[in-house]
């Protein structure tokens, strides 16, 4: 099982998918119910159990900014404290639950499970192109039954494209490309490349950019411990490269997201998107992507619930086999261990009122 990172953000939800109704979400086997309020649009953030007998808060409901426990009635403000205790005056002083520190960043809602003193919004990582309207995003979030750790595996080996993704996004030209990885332990981040000067074109590019015949293709990971990964990934006709200043002006761009969410154990949310520089308004070509790529997510998504399973009934000191294209992947285990261990040195509290 792959250890829990605690004092580092994580994404929560898309902004969209928080307003007015209470949502919960379970990260780091943590239950938040999370909802905006209604005076300025702000998340919150708050432990999704009643001090009192351990209801669910998402089972109640809001009024105004205060959250109503739809049990016994306990009502907490926006920091967690509580407001309200039916049938007396005094509210207990104990009477609160934790809240936690939020970021809205990049169409995204980061939250922090750790020591809150830690919480920097500074070292949020980024993903512009969600949130710029020169970019044309779509996106989605599935759940799997499965270590987030095989995820984050799953992601930075593409050569499995080649083959539980063919005809869709994957070629053979994927995995017999070698890749190259840099690692920046300091950082947390991963880098993984690999770029096909002449190879086929898969559909999930032939029908969204309209090119026919073969192409250039670069992937370039960027996997930024614990939860972000970055695909920037170009394709132009074969033949076409880069200048030699490194632009590539007759190259299509798509951003590629993915938000690696630990929920329990043996759940994670893979939150998805996919955004192009170009066909921007055609309709066609965002639905395409859209349909395409989620059933891309759903191949993974069954995958790793179907590796799971296997590794679940595995004998006891079984060693896997590793090789050239798992080198980002061990490496990413190694960031992952040390984060959690860091974590582990600072007491697994949470933000208070």
């Amino acid at each position: 099982m792959t250890a829990f990172a605690r004092n580092q953000w994580y994404v929560a939800a898309y902004g969209r998918e928080i307003g007015r109704e209470l949502l919960g979400r379970t990260i780091l086997n943590e239950p938040i119910a999370f909802y905006r309020t209604e005076s300025d649009d702000t998340v919150i953030a708050l432990a999704d159990r009643c001090v009192h007998r351990r209801y669910p808060l998402t089972a109640g409901r809001l009024d105004g900014d205060t959250v109503v426990c739809g049990y016994h009635g306990f009502t907490y403000d926006t920091g967690g404290t509580c407001v309200f205790v039916p049938g007396q005056k005094r509210v207990p002083r104990t009477a609160r639950v934790p809240s936690y520190p939020i970021v809205e960043q990049d169409s995204l809602v980061w939250v922090w499970i750790g020591d809150p003193a830690l919480a920097d919004p500074r070292s949020v990582p980024r993903a512009p192109w969600l949130a710029d309207p020169r970019w044309t995003t779509v996106g989605g979030m599935e759940p799997i039954d499965a270590d987030y750790g095989l995820l984050v595996d799953n992601l930075l080996d593409l050569s499995h494209e080649t083959y539980l993704h063919s005809g869709y996004i994957g070629t053979p030209e994927v995995a017999e490309t070698p890749i190259t990885t840099e690692v920046d332990e300091g950082a947390g981040v991963v880098r993984v490349s690999r770029h096909m000067d002449d190879a086929e074109c898969p559909p999930f590019y032939a029908r969204s950019t309209g090119i026919d015949g073969r192409i250039t293709r670069w992937q370039d990971i960027e996997y930024h411990a614990p939860c972000l990964y970055l695909l920037h990934s170009r394709i132009a006709p074969a033949g076409v490269l880069p200048r030699p200043d490194g632009s590539d002006p007759d190259a299509f761009h798509v951003e590629i997201t993915y938000a690696i969410t630990p929920s329990t154990d043996r759940h994670v949310y893979d939150f998805w998107a996919v955004s192009r520089d170009f066909a921007q308004d055609d309709e066609e070509v965002t639905t395409f992507l859209h349909d395409l790529n989620r059933t891309v997510v759903l191949q993974d998504v069954a995958a790793l619930n179907l590796l799971q399973k296997a590794l679940d009934t595995e004998r006891e000191g079984y060693q896997e086999l590793s090789i050239n294209i798992d080198t980002g992947g061990l490496a990413a285990r190694r960031i992952l261990a040390r984060l959690a261990a860091e974590g582990e040195k600072t007491a697994p509290v949470v933000a208070s009122p």
